[in-house]
């Protein structure tokens, strides 16, 4: 099903041996790609990580939501392969760009969408479809991507070949809302293009937003974070504000949640992480600064909020030890989760990580558990231990970070004598003789 915004569906909503290029195979690009396998497309997946790319090819999935048995079968059944390069590979039907964004120095790092659009030129026919899904700012699409292919090829965009925007809206770990269920917002330079990218995602995905044009489909990606970005900052606040009050902010917000109306409900916790609250909103600050030489206050306000939460998790731990007559130095604290959401390994951005790092710094010895995450993704100096009535025993501070389901919370509550949950996630949990405190 489509939704459209002044603009034609698409029409055929099927692909018959098809190429699809789809540059990144990390957690957005590699769904993506199993997507359009299922679809009927004969599927590249290209990424610089010669690692990831062999255990792809040996039919081994990197991504938790991707199942190894997905690749292998379509490894198996010659529809997808990955490669390194595109030596060899002489066109494509749709190209899909699904890079990282970062920020440096807190601007837009956009040469990785630059180098993919760069690779993708030279394969680039009358008649391609080139999509950008990375998070930017307004305006990319439109005026770095297109103008890289047109220079090359001495195509143009919307004429002779096809170009637009789709943001990704994957959320690791969500087993409601996965690719194929949550609506597509879809744009293309012109009606034509819009036509050909609507095509391919219906093919993909249940139902597609299509609008006016790329600008607003890449804003529609920042509004959608900047907004939880602000939410989250602003019951960061309320909670600090609240423990000095000598109120208990996670009954005020049950309360709140009980109003059917003109209210949504957002948590604290010790931080936000991943790509999309740290970095995205920050690139429409940019743009705002960079275009219209004005400050997104909002953005930056929430930016100073959320990036100090980490610092506040470790005051709240030093003032719980100086309670007790005793400092952070030589103090043995454990950490429950290192990734930055619950029930996934990617701890990109993880505040967990902030936290670590700065505990060591002040001398405590630093261990966690966490079942997901990547060895090599976690702090140098961090060790890495099981869920145990030992290790717990042996705790001097046990901090719930995040609310993984494979943590028994019973035998947290047994075993520990203090307990920082900044998820409140030991609720309704008896809590025996330990000492529990909430954000």
């Amino acid at each position: 099903m489509s939704e459209t915004a002044g603009s034609e569906t698409a029409g055929d909503n099927a692909a018959e041996a098809q190429t699809a290029l789809i540059v990144g195979q990390g957690y957005v690009g590699l769904p993506l790609a199993m997507a359009a396998v299922r679809a009927g497309y004969d599927v590249i997946g290209l990424d610089t990580d010669a690692n990831k790319v062999a255990l792809l090819n040996s039919g081994q999935s990197q991504v938790e939501d991707i199942a190894s048995q997905t690749v292998a079968d379509a490894r198996n059944a010659g529809t997808y392969r990955a490669v390194t390069n595109l030596d060899g590979i002489e066109r494509f039907d749709i190209a899909v760009i699904s890079v990282p964004t970062p920020l440096h120095e807190g601007a837009p790092d956009l040469r990785y969408i630059e180098i993919a659009a760069t690779s993708l030129a030279p394969l680039t026919t009358p008649g391609s479809t080139v999509i950008l899904e990375s998070t930017t700012y307004p305006g990319t699409t439109e005026e770095l991507v297109g103008p890289i292919i047109e220079t090359a090829t001495g195509l143009t965009a919307g004429t002779d070949f096809y170009l637009g925007y789709s943001p990704e809206r994957i959320d690791p770990g969500n087993t409601v809302y996965t690719l194929e269920t949550t609506h597509k917002v879809v744009s293309g330079v012109g009606a034509e293009s819009l036509k050909r990218v609507q095509g391919f995602y219906d093919a993909l995905i249940e139902t597609t937003v299509a609008v006016s044009d790329p600008k607003v489909a890449e804003l529609t990606k920042l509004l959608e974070n900047t907004f939880r970005h602000v939410n989250i900052a602003l019951v960061n606040e309320l909670a600090m504000f609240a423990r000095d009050l000598d109120i208990d902010v996670w009954e005020a917000i049950d309360a709140a949640s009980t109003k059917p109306f003109g209210y949504m409900r957002f948590t604290p916790g010790p931080g936000v992480g991943g790509h999309c609250l740290p970095v995205d909103p920050s690139y429409l600050s940019w743009r705002v600064r960079q275009h219209l030489g004005q400050s997104f206050r909002f953005v930056e306000l929430a930016n100073d909020v959320n990036e100090h939460m980490p610092d506040y998790v470790i005051r709240r731990l030093t003032r719980a030890f100086n309670d007790q007559g005793l400092s952070v130095k030589g103090r043995s604290i454990v950490l429950l989760g290192m990734a930055y959401k619950a029930n996934t390994g990617d701890a990109r951005e993880s505040p967990s990580e902030h936290i670590a790092t700065g505990l060591l710094e002040l001398g405590a010895k630093v261990s966690c558990v966490e079942p997901h995450v990547h060895r090599s993704q976690i702090p140098d100096g961090v060790s890495i231990v099981e869920l145990t009535p030992e290790i717990l025993n042996g705790a001097d501070a046990v901090v719930l970070l995040v609310d993984h389901d494979d943590f028994d919370l019973d035998l947290v509550t047994q075993e520990s004598s203090y307990i920082f949950d900044t998820k409140r996630a030991l609720a309704g949990v008896d809590h025996r003789s330990a000492t529990v405190e909430t954000l």
